[in-house]
């Protein structure tokens, strides 16, 4: 299999990181439940906007909207009170005992882009599966036309597929890179008038990165980015944020505008940026050459950040296999849901992005966890200050598999000291309000689309609960089981069967397998 170090940091153009996977299929009959008319029938709530649960309560969808949401009763007693009424062609679906959830965001997820022929449908199912029904497409790898497609084919519920909101990297799809103000703003304008939107930056000079910004925002473009170490001493994540930046994606630039006692990161004299086990391994020892959490220099970053309503979106998970090699490679899921083509993209190469483990030691796992506390602790911070803080997976790189690594994601920022309703505001309401779409979904609210997922269980006890391996627990019986929670997952009203959409992607592995 071929494989690709993405240069879009050295030129800042664009060039296709892996031949795309076959197309999404159109959606089959029997693939999602529909109705005109839907309630489901007394669940627990969780909003998504803060509140704690709530119920038994009743809730009614029609054609799509979430219409009514209606308290019942009471937890553990009958229900008395009057239900909305079940009419003609309505239908109906028991979940008495379970948890509903606004559908969760993935403010990073790509659809395709690291190894070689990725099937949509993989991608889409385990998404869904984990009750992902938006993702914030970042960079679209596959090309603009492609994400563009598969777009509009989901906005129609044409595919199984989440909502997507495509963002193009800079200076994709032109003829050479941006080099002027002018061109930058020409490329802004065209990727506005094909669909787009909004834009991934890797870096740039500070003008022109001025001049995109403000015309992405003339445009009504969401921004975001990777401040790659190439380009970081021109624009760290604070002068990003100046210059109109509202959104940042991992970490890389926030260490560089805490620096105090420097200006540029402190690389060893033998670091070459394109040998990725340099990369990698010097980047987990960043956070400490930062300033001290609660410092004056820490304080002034983060409330400029936040006054110029900044959004983090951190991916603790996909950095995951830096501080821990061993849990990430032998990982339950690999066996059923990772695709032969992504496992051996993940495995040491010098020529693969992500695939840095040439000589990995105990010592750089140590850094890593030291940079995850120093990390961690600033996220916090930044939330408690009232910071808007996101959630996103970055899957498909560093052994991390569509789906499973944004749960990941939601137990990593637990660990980062969040309370399990703030993780659960994080996955949903903060990430609609980063994308503009905070009025149609985010949170279970009368007049929202019915994004939601359906848990057998209560996921702010264990977000394990969420996996579709399941919770590895022990039964009524002291028996081993693994418990499957995730029931349902809706988008625009319609009721796929997530255990239905994991046994799909199991399919689609064994097959690839077959093929080998």
């Amino acid at each position: 299999m071929k494989k690709f170090i993405l240069a879009l940091c050295i030129t800042l153009s664009f060039q296709a990181a892996a031949t795309p996977g076959s197309k999404a299929p159109d959606r089959k009959a029997g693939e999602g439940m529909e109705a005109s008319r839907l309630i489901l029938r007394g669940g627990n709530i969780i909003s998504g906007e803060g509140a704690p649960p709530q119920g038994p309560v009743d809730i009614v969808i029609e054609n799509g909207k979430i219409t009514q949401i209606v308290s019942v009763g009471h937890p553990g007693v009958p229900i008395k009170y009057s239900r909305p009424e079940l009419k003609s062609g309505d239908k109906e679906i028991d979940i008495q005992g379970q948890y509903v959830l606004p559908g969760f965001i993935d403010m990073h997820g790509h659809i395709g882009g690291s190894a070689d022929n990725i099937p949509a449908e993989y991608v889409f199912k385990l998404w869904l599966a984990h009750g992902i029904t938006t993702i914030r497409e970042p960079g679209s790898f596959n090309g603009a036309d492609w994400v563009l497609e598969h777009q509009a084919r989901s906005d129609k519920n044409e595919i199984v597929a989440p909502r997507i909101v495509p963002y193009v990297g800079f200076g994709m799809g032109g003829d050479q890179p941006v080099s002027t103000e002018k061109q930058a703003r020409i490329w802004v304008k065209d990727i506005a008038r094909k669909g787009a939107k909004g834009i991934k930056f890797f870096g740039a000079s500070p003008k022109i990165m001025a001049a995109a910004l403000d015309e992405a925002k003339k445009q009504g473009l969401g921004t975001m980015m990777h401040h790659a170490q190439l380009n970081v001493m021109g624009t760290n994540a604070l002068d990003s944020a100046r210059l109109g930046l509202t959104s940042m994606e991992h970490w890389y630039g926030l260490p560089e505008a805490l620096f105090e006692d420097k200006v540029i990161q402190d690389y060893p004299s033998h670091y070459n940026y394109n040998d990725e086990q340099h990369r990698f391994s010097e980047s987990g020892k960043l956070w400490l050459q930062a300033a001290a959490p609660g410092s004056e220099k820490w304080q002034q970053v983060r409330d400029e950040l936040i006054d110029l309503d900044f959004t983090i979106d951190p991916t603790l998970t996909i950095y995951e296999a830096s501080r821990d090699l061993m849990r990430e490679r032998q990982a339950v899921w690999h066996d059923d849901y990772t695709l032969p083509v992504l496992w051996e993209f993940f495995e040491p190469s010098r020529y693969a992005h992500g695939s840095y483990w040439f000589n990995w030691t105990t010592q750089d796992e140590i850094n890593w966890r030291n940079n995850y506390r120093r990390w961690m602790t600033f996220l916090n911070d930044y939330k408690n200050h009232g910071g808007r803080v996101t959630t996103g997976s970055d899957a498909g790189y560093i052994y991390k598999i569509y789906g499973f690594a944004y749960i990941r994601e939601l137990e990593l920022l637990q660990e980062a000291g969040f309370h399990p309703l703030e993780v659960i505001q994080a996955a949903t309401l903060n990430g609609a309000e980063a994308l503009g779409l905070d009025d149609k979904i985010g949170s279970l609210a009368v007049g929202k689309n019915a994004d939601m997922v359906v848990v057998d269980g209560n996921p702010l006890e264990n977000f394990k609960l969420l996996y579709g391996t399941g919770h590895f627990q022990l039964d009524e019986n002291n028996e081993p089981v693994r418990k499957k929670a995730v029931r349902y997952t809706i988008k625009d009203g319609i009721v796929y069967d997530a255990q239905q959409l994991l046994e799909d992607v199991r399919r689609l592995v064994k097959e690839a397998k077959a093929e080998l």
